[in-house]
């Protein structure tokens, strides 16, 4: 059971990045899946969560309307597009495979995590 998060990197405040998250078939294929963040001596925050199916999304207030989740084209795949970052959005970037299939906002209910990538945001 394995989740693989990529896409993170430096970007200027107002700029775009898109993570992307791997799932193994076995850990996600029904499950709601999310993004976590954790900023340097902040607790992990709630950032956004897709249902098993793509068609419910939930949103932190912080990043609605500036963050899309999505399930991604290929299987057991998950994205995360981030628009008009601001420097606050700095954090280690977590994704995570659910132990339903339904989009939950609280870390405890998800059950498998990925190593987390760093994305800094230059003011």
């Amino acid at each position: 059971v394995q989740l693989q998060a990529s896409g993170g990197g430096l970007v200027q405040a107002g700029g775009s990045l898109r993570l992307s998250c791997r799932a193994s078939r076995r850990t996600a294929s029904n499950n709601a899946m999310g993004w976590f963040r954790q900023a340097p001596g902040k607790e992990r925050e709630f950032v956004a969560s897709v249902s098993w199916s793509g068609r419910d999304t939930r949103y932190s207030e912080s990043v609605e309307g500036r963050f899309t989740i999505s399930r991604g084209y290929a299987e057991n795949t998950m994205d995360l597009q981030m628009n008009t970052l601001k420097p606050e959005d700095t954090a280690v970037y977590y994704c995570a495979a659910a132990r339903g299939s339904g989009v939950v906002t609280s870390a405890t209910s998800y059950q498998y995590w990925g190593q987390g990538t760093l994305v800094t945001v230059s003011s």
